[in-house]
């Protein structure tokens, strides 16, 4: 739903301002093409897995020494004129950054990976029309998380979508050379 902030389109430096009032503090916005929109809260289940891709794709770049993970639907700037801030669940930048450069505010360039987990109120094509708008914009490769059917879905622009049901190996390809992981673990609880 659109908040009534105003009738004119607001900008990104303005969206970030407007997310960290006292009033907004417990709630989640996006920024679609210069107007609020409020998205809802996840649920456990989400966030557990969420948090599984988080973990996994962290201890990958920190290993390879070799560019960064982002979770917690960071904002990232998709688009100017009017702008669009939208915040993927997990993604993967491939530059090397250091703490003190990383911006405090919404960066606007793409990631090179972006993880998006199924909620229970998501729609199928509104999912992928948001999957297909990252990739345009220069996520070279994204990931569609079903924790129900624990899969994993890779697109990439102008190629046909690759599912991984739990029991086969998620490949990283050019994208995340190297990376290797069995769907399940994306799934799993410590100890299982």
């Amino acid at each position: 739903m659109s908040t009534a902030e105003s009738t004119r389109l607001m900008t990104a430096e303005e969206f970030y301002d407007f997310c960290h009032r006292p009033e907004n503090r417990d709630r989640h916005f996006e920024l679609e093409r210069g107007e609020v929109v409020e998205v809802s809260r996840p649920g456990a289940l989400h966030c557990f897995v969420c948090g599984n891709f988080a973990r996994i794709l962290g201890n990958y770049t920190y290993q390879r020494r070799k560019g960064y993970m982002c979770s917690n639907d960071m904002g990232i700037i998709w688009g100017r004129d009017p702008d669009t801030v939208k915040g993927p669940d997990v993604v993967v930048f491939d530059e090397t950054m250091t703490v003190d450069r990383l911006s405090v505010k919404y960066p606007d360039q793409p990631p090179r990976l972006v993880v998006e987990v199924r909620s229970p109120n998501d729609r199928t094509g509104k999912l992928l029309r948001r999957l297909e708008s990252f990739l345009r914009r220069g996520t070279a490769v994204a990931w569609l998380v079903d924790p129900e059917e624990r899969s994993v879905t890779v697109y990439r622009l102008d190629q046909f979508p690759q599912t991984f049901d739990e029991d086969e190996e998620l490949i990283g390809g050019d994208e995340l050379p190297d990376f290797r992981w069995r769907v399940a673990e994306f799934f799993a609880m410590p100890g299982a």
